[in-house]
């Protein structure tokens, strides 16, 4: 029973160690080679600190600028474990809010959200990726549309002409990966610090 057990282990051993272990390894050192800056997660530095990822959204409330996608991620609530609290752009706790179409509160909370942009752009159809969550709820990017949508909100707070503001968004402005995957998008943190930049 030994003679034919052993092989077994000896099998388990060698894949684990080759599937386990060297072939992470491997890849690992490869992708840090070749791709540097994204195998470290392509952290984003000002002032030589470190404040945020390209790959992972932040909140921006002030009107100043430009606003991400709505973020559905929660936390636990600190004073009841059993119970969980908004927490944007939590990257430990990354999903979607699990609310479907027929659901009241999402409902309601996305008229809430169209009625405040509406009122801050009237002359524009509010775009779709302004009121509703990714399925991460780390969305970095928002569309192009989302972006221009904001203009004249942001130009007012940061006292800058609105074309020069649209410039920067024309800019910041990423197209689809070889022309055909994905949307055109534009990050918004990116775009925050170029406006940063700008309005000194």
């Amino acid at each position: 029973m030994l003679r034919e057990i052993r092989p077994a282990i000896l099998i388990l051993l060698l894949l684990t160690a080759i599937t386990g272990l060297a072939y992470p390894l491997a890849m690992t050192a490869i992708a840090g080679a070749i791709f540097p800056k994204q195998a470290q997660g392509s952290l984003i530095e000002k002032d030589g600190k470190v404040i945020g990822s390209a790959l992972i959204g932040q909140e921006f409330k002030a009107d100043k600028y430009f606003h991400g996608r709505p973020s559905a991620t929660a936390a636990p609530d600190p004073v009841d474990s059993t119970k969980t609290v908004s927490s944007p752009y939590n990257a430990a706790n990354s999903g979607g809010s699990n609310l479907g179409p027929t659901s009241k509160a999402l409902a309601d909370r996305i008229k809430e959200d169209v009625e405040k942009l509406k009122a801050e752009n009237p002359s524009l159809p509010v775009p779709v990726d302004l009121v509703t969550t990714s399925g991460s709820g780390l969305d970095p990017d928002i569309s192009l549309e989302g972006a221009l949508f904001q203009v004249p909100r942001v130009a007012k707070a940061r006292n800058l002409p609105e074309a020069r503001v649209r410039e920067l968004v024309v800019e910041h402005t990423q197209g689809r990966m070889a022309g055909l995957l994905g949307e055109i998008s534009v990050n918004v943190l990116a775009l925050n610090l170029a406006l940063d930049e700008a309005s000194k």
